[in-house]
């Protein structure tokens, strides 16, 4: 019976070596698993969903998320990082630094000096007389898929991420001050009403949920 066992065990790593699974007892490739992950992640992800799409315990993942962060923050003599770790409305992402927001903002502003796309227009328009609001919300009243869009938008500095959900821990969305700089207003309340703009004159996106 114990040599079935020990030949079950031993099958079981060679299957995680094959696919590529990292072991749960190995922190490290679980590490540099979630980096890959968190590269690409638009939303805060939560410790469950990361532990669950790397295939270790979150005890494991915690721990790695624990030693990324103090890697990027430069404790124990390592580099501190441009970016950083963070854990926001219940999830993880990567971040830029404060400090160097302006740097980041100037190179994205100077690297894309290209007019919006009409999709980007109609998104920033949904987030102009929404705000605050998630990117499910637009992408419910757009009826499209608008996560490339928000991140264009949030490249050339026109909208932020104001705070996060309490009960989702979706992130929300406003505009920033370049764009009433770019329209040449002062303040929202600028804005043109947008009912007469409606084919039926009325209602706005108040009645789209």
């Amino acid at each position: 019976m114990r040599a079935d066992t020990t030949r079950a065990s031993s099958s079981a790593r060679e299957i995680e070596s094959e696919i590529g699974m990292p072991s749960s007892a190995d922190p490290v490739a679980v590490a540099r698993r979630l980096e890959a992950l968190l590269m690409v992640a638009d939303e805060p992800q939560p410790l469950v969903d990361l532990a669950t799409a790397v295939g270790a315990p979150v005890a494991v993942v915690w721990q790695a998320i624990t030693t990324l962060v103090a890697d990027f923050d430069g404790v124990d003599g390592t580099v501190r990082r441009g970016f950083e770790l963070r854990e926001v409305g219940g999830g993880w992402r990567f971040y830029v630094r404060d400090e160097h927001d302006p740097v980041v903002r100037d190179f994205v502003l100077t690297q894309n000096p290209t007019k919006l796309s009409s999709a980007a227009l109609e998104t920033l328009a949904v987030i102009a007389y929404k705000q605050p609001i998630t990117r499910s919300s637009i992408a419910q009243i757009r009826a499209v898929n608008v996560d490339s869009v928000v991140r264009t938008l949030l490249g050339r500095g026109l909208i932020t991420e104001s705070s996060t959900d309490p009960e989702t821990g979706a992130i929300n969305y406003e505009t920033t001050g370049l764009l009433l700089t770019h329209l040449g207003i002062n303040s929202l309340d600028e804005l043109p009403l947008i009912s007469p703009l409606l084919s039926d004159g009325q209602g706005g996106f108040d009645d789209v949920a």
